[in-house]
């Protein structure tokens, strides 16, 4: 009796040591006798009959990937440092077991390798205003190359853009030019147009002569409320023609 208690004991304890407990968010790959079960096992309660049986957890939480600086000379010939972070999750746990050893780590470098390749395609005029372009097409590669892994890539985003303190200065003096190039454009398109104003405001006194007076009388007006104001009242030339005529 003393014998088969302690047996009774043994597989107790056994049974107890198979039990596994997986939260919600986890799921066990199985592998039996070396051989890959076909659906991934839990939330709760897993049997794992050791040594049959060596369960591997995975977990299906999104994963926030922070992309380390990368060294990077642009299309034109910028050197830059850019980092990025990556956000992705475990679709397939069996994939993610057997088809890649570690998914993290080989999805931060696929995240480093695709970085420099599509900023490297780029000028840095681009890399500094399409964004949202950038990262469409980081996530899209980064996706595709992750997929065979069973792992979802459901977005990338450019965090920062290094740039040495030259090019930056460089930079400023050139948006500070075109501001004013274009303040300048524009002050001379006023100018063009209150000139083509004024023409078409000429024309059209030289076809209604009593126009003119009136806009003579206004401005005398104009002139007259200001106090302490020396009012000067312009001689047309056609009134001496008429006397200079007679010599």
């Amino acid at each position: 009796m003393g014998n088969l208690g302690i047996i009774v004991g043994l597989v107790i304890l056994y049974l107890i040591s198979c039990i596994k407990i997986f939260n919600e968010y986890e799921r066990a790959v199985i592998f039996r006798l070396g051989r890959v079960l076909d659906k991934p096992k839990g939330p709760g309660i897993v049997f794992v009959l050791w040594p049959i049986d060596r369960a591997v957890k995975v977990s299906l939480r999104l994963v926030t990937l922070d992309v380390p600086p990368q060294d990077i000379i642009t299309k034109d010939n910028v050197s830059a440092k850019v980092n990025a972070v990556a956000y992705f999750r475990v679709m397939d746990p069996i994939k993610a077991t057997i088809e890649v050893q570690d998914y993290q780590f080989a999805t931060s470098q696929m995240a480093q390798t695709t970085l420099r390749s599509v900023i490297g395609e780029m000028e840095l005029d681009d890399l500094l205003s399409q964004r949202e372009k950038i990262n469409n097409t980081l996530q899209t590669i980064l996706d595709k190359q992750t997929d065979p892994w069973g792992i979802k890539v459901s977005n990338v985003e450019v965090k920062h853009v290094d740039l040495s303190e030259e090019l930056r200065r460089a930079m400023a003096r050139q948006a500070e030019a075109e501001r004013e190039r274009r303040a300048k454009v524009i002050a001379a398109e006023g100018e063009y147009q209150a000139a083509e104003k004024i023409c078409q405001a000429a024309e059209l006194m030289e076809k209604s002569p009593m126009a003119l007076q009136l806009r003579y009388l206004q401005t005398l007006v104009e002139i007259g409320k200001e106090n302490n104001t020396t009012t000067l009242f312009p001689i047309p030339i056609d009134i001496f023609k008429a006397f200079t005529d007679k010599k």
